[in-house]
């Protein structure tokens, strides 16, 4: 498969589609993602721990949104801000934007990967799933 431009995979990214292909439909339900694309076959978690990245682009993004809602609204309201209010505001952006921005994270953060991994010379090892990279655990007896 060709290499596909960083804008374009983050543009495809941004609205919850493959960042290779273009697929959309990743999500049957908001918190649950398929396993590979259906048309290109992109494996979305390909190893332990692959989704802190999506976590640390939706932390960022949800603590953007309160900074920029607690500026604008300490601004409107100078100097009398109402900051019962605020607080109970700020908490309810703090709860609702990662839970809105959950499967937009997974995808973004599969466009940055993609960019990341991706050669002329085709599709990079690293996007395919590591399942036979992992070395079995081995089973030690309990000594007590």
């Amino acid at each position: 498969m060709a290499t596909v431009p960083t804008t374009r995979a983050f543009a495809r990214g941004s609205v919850k589609r493959c960042p290779r292909c273009g697929q959309g439909h990743l999500f049957p339900r908001w918190f649950t993602m398929l396993d590979r694309c259906p048309r290109c076959g992109l494996a979305f978690e390909r190893s332990d721990g692959f989704w802190l990245g999506a976590m640390a682009i939706n932390l960022g993004v949800t603590e953007a949104t309160f900074g920029i809602f607690v500026i604008l609204t300490m601004w409107a309201t100078w100097p009398d801000v109402p900051w019962a209010a605020l607080t109970v505001a700020a908490l309810v952006v703090n709860v609702t934007v990662p839970i809105l921005f959950y499967p937009f994270s997974k995808t973004i953060f599969l466009a940055f990967d993609l960019a990341m991994h991706q050669t002329d010379a085709g599709p990079s090892p690293e996007l395919e799933r590591n399942e036979e990279r992992r070395e079995p655990q081995e089973r030690r007896p309990h000594v007590t």
